[in-house]
């Protein structure tokens, strides 16, 4: 998994990495992440900044596999994402970040360094008019889907903070929903996601008929919300929880609850590998720090989503 300096055995840290946005017990990295404004949460799921410090010749691979599109700037050393269209890299400018059906093979060398935003599930629909299915293990420059890179251009200056990047961020996207004048995403799409957070084994059905709306026009929504089918998007959220709990950012008192998501030994495997191609007992084998700075993001916000965690408090994974 790693080149140029390698981790070992069941060591979850790696030698020469630093955090410097947080870190898990166990020595991985996390990221700043907390919820948007209260005027930009129709909108914006989660602001993020992720800083890790690393020799020049310290290559990292790892993934991502996010359940939201997010939009980013890398800041840091040079990468490469395998995306739906082959191999993806660029300088500092603003990216969109597709939704993944599964695991985004990424590498990175040196720092790794980048701000952005995650987009709640229809905001993408909302803010420009386009499918989200369109994007789905992409990623394009943020101009391609009218979020011009104007918007971005002069945020970052090497002396700003964290939570100052993240500030700017807000400022500009608030600036580019009052002069659109985007309405929010459909009520359904974020109903739907919630209650994917909270029991992913939920029947479709049943959630139609509680939403009171059909399942033909619901799939229709998730299809163009989510970039996927309403089952698909159930059976991922399954496997980011299973995930996150194997990579020790999520709540360990769920852990039996997510074991009885799956009929049974073989089904979890099976699932498990579909997104992350690998077993759980390989998965565990070494560290991945991209793909834990992704997952505790999102667990983070489901907990919160779900009011199993109050925003700003201290993490249960989290090094104090």
């Amino acid at each position: 998994m790693m080149t140029g300096s390698r981790a070992e055995g069941q060591d979850k840290t790696i030698a020469g990495m630093v955090p410097r946005t947080g870190e898990t017990r166990e020595g991985l990295p996390l990221s700043l992440n907390r919820a948007p404004a209260a005027d930009l949460v129709p909108w914006v799921a989660r602001m993020v900044v992720a800083k890790i410090e690393a020799p020049r010749n310290l290559e990292i691979r790892c993934g991502l596999l996010n359940d939201i599109g997010f939009i980013r700037i890398p800041l840091g050393g040079p990468w490469t994402a395998d995306t739906l269209e082959g191999a993806y890299s660029s300088g500092r400018q603003a990216l969109l970040f597709g939704p993944q059906s599964k695991l985004m093979r990424v590498s990175c060398s040196g720092q790794l360094y980048s701000a952005g935003f995650g987009l709640k599930p229809g905001a993408l629909h909302a803010l420009t008019g386009l499918h989200c299915g369109d994007f789905l293990d992409r990623i394009l420059p943020s101009d391609r889907v009218g979020l011009g890179q104007e918007l971005f251009a002069d945020l970052f200056a090497p002396e700003m903070t964290p939570e100052e990047l993240l500030l700017g961020f807000e400022e500009a996207l608030r600036h580019h929903i009052a002069a659109t004048g985007a309405e929010p995403p459909d009520p359904v799409s974020a109903a739907f996601e919630l209650a994917a957070f909270d029991d992913p084994n939920l029947s479709v059905a049943d959630f139609a008929t509680e939403y009171e709306v059909g399942i033909r026009k619901l799939e229709r929504i998730i299809k163009r919300d989510f970039g996927m089918t309403p089952k698909q998007v159930l059976r991922r959220a399954r496997a980011l929880d299973l995930a996150s709990q194997l990579c020790g950012v999520a709540d360990q008192n769920e852990e039996a609850d997510l074991m009885l998501r799956y009929s049974d030994q073989s089904h979890l495997i099976r699932e498990f590998a579909s997104f992350f191609e690998t077993t759980p007992k390989q998965f565990v084998a070494h560290p991945k720090p991209l793909l834990t700075l992704n997952l505790e993001t999102r667990q983070a916000r489901r907990l919160e989503e779900l009011k199993r965690l109050v925003p700003g408090a201290p993490r249960p994974w989290s090094k104090r």
